[in-house]
């Protein structure tokens, strides 16, 4: 297991802690996730590599992983992922191209894992 693949494991028990304190909070994000990224005018791709931008911006390992997981599942290129990561740097400058190329490093890795099996 690489980099990314371990921030989201050892985020889920964390998670999983958390949601059996506030079981409604955690359904209701997650049927919000579910609708905000669901084929629309703009298809999950995108919607994945959106939401992995302001990752970026927000400097949020655990948000760059999951949609960078979620572009490279959705069939996002890895020239995809660095122009989203790129639009990221033109609104946040400095310290995005820090979270930047984490998450574009983070998008390869799941892509190369998605492209093996």
């Amino acid at each position: 297991m690489t980099h990314h693949h371990d921030v989201l494991t050892e985020l889920n028990p964390q998670h999983r802690a958390l949601r059996e304190m506030i079981p409604d909070v955690y359904r209701g994000f997650g049927e919000m996730s579910k609708a905000a990224l669901q084929d629309g005018a703009l298809d999950t791709k995108f919607k994945e590599l959106i939401a992995m931008a302001i990752g970026v911006v927000h400097g949020c390992d655990g948000c760059i992983a999951s949609h960078a997981r979620g572009a490279a599942r959705a069939g996002a290129t890895k020239e995809e992922a660095a122009e989203a990561i790129g639009v990221s740097i033109l609104m946040h400058g400095g310290p995005a191209t820090i979270y930047g190329a984490r998450a574009y490093n983070a998008f390869c890795e799941f892509a190369d894992t998605t492209a093996a099996v």
